[in-house]
């Protein structure tokens, strides 16, 4: 089994509970205009390695991982590109009694077959924006099979937290927050809401690339702002940090 990587790191407290190991697949379906990673948009920029060979790197880390309560993330790009060599790394991560977390949009929810999730303890769901109008234009993607596969998601059981990076002037809409708050209110096994103030951290990477970066001049979010968000999903019974 061989997939495309773009990298890995080691990260506390971002991708899931405890210390990770985070392994970033190669190649993206949606091009987000705030996307900070766009080095991972492309498979064929990343370096092939089997699922033998990731292994052996998450075996390094193991007893360490499970020391500090924390486990494998396998993120992107999105993983669910790559559904079945990212379904192998998770069976075996599973296999070494690490907890696995799923890091994904949901957009290509449908290639997450039953026995992959069987494997996944947690699901980390990028949702972009409730507006399906305003969904397309920052994704260039649907919404609808994001909520579908939260929808799954709920009824399988499976342990999720939403993420929810905020835009000014493309996430901020308060009656959007509202309808997304409903939603994730009515599903089970959502643990928390992250919402995540948009930043600059990647144009760096869009200038190596000679991308231009499309939010260039947008700022990033008050730090009121975040908090009227961030109170609006706790109206909803939710937790939001």
């Amino acid at each position: 089994m061989t997939g495309r990587v773009h990298s890995w790191d080691l990260s506390t407290g971002v991708d899931g509970p405890g210390t990770r190991f985070t392994l970033f697949t190669s190649g993206c379906p949606l091009r987000c205009l705030y996307c900070h990673n766009p080095d991972t948009w492309r498979m064929r920029d990343g370096r092939s390695m089997t699922a033998d060979q990731v292994t052996a790197e998450i075996v390094r880390y193991r007893d360490f991982l499970r020391a500090a309560g924390g486990g494998v993330t396998v993120s992107g790009g999105e993983p669910l590109l790559q559904a079945d060599f990212t379904g192998e790394i998770l069976r075996r991560c599973t296999e070494m009694g690490l907890h696995t977390a799923l890091d994904t949009s949901g957009y290509l929810g449908a290639r997450a077959d039953d026995e992959l999730l069987s494997h996944t303890d947690l699901v980390l769901l990028d949702i972009k924006s409730f507006d399906a109008g305003a969904y397309r234009s920052l994704t260039g993607a649907k919404l609808a099979p994001t909520l579908s596969f939260a929808t799954r998601l709920s009824r399988l059981g499976i342990r999720t937290w939403v993420r929810y990076v905020l835009v000014p002037g493309w996430t901020d809409d308060p009656a959007a927050i509202d309808g997304l708050a409903r939603f994730i209110a009515g599903l089970d096994q959502v643990e928390r809401v992250s919402v995540l103030p948009f930043h600059k951290l990647g144009a760096p990477k869009y200038e190596a690339l000679g991308i231009p970066f499309p939010l260039a001049n947008t700022p990033p979010p008050s730090a009121e702002t975040t908090a009227r968000v961030r109170a609006g999903f706790r109206a909803h019974g939710l937790r939001a940090d």
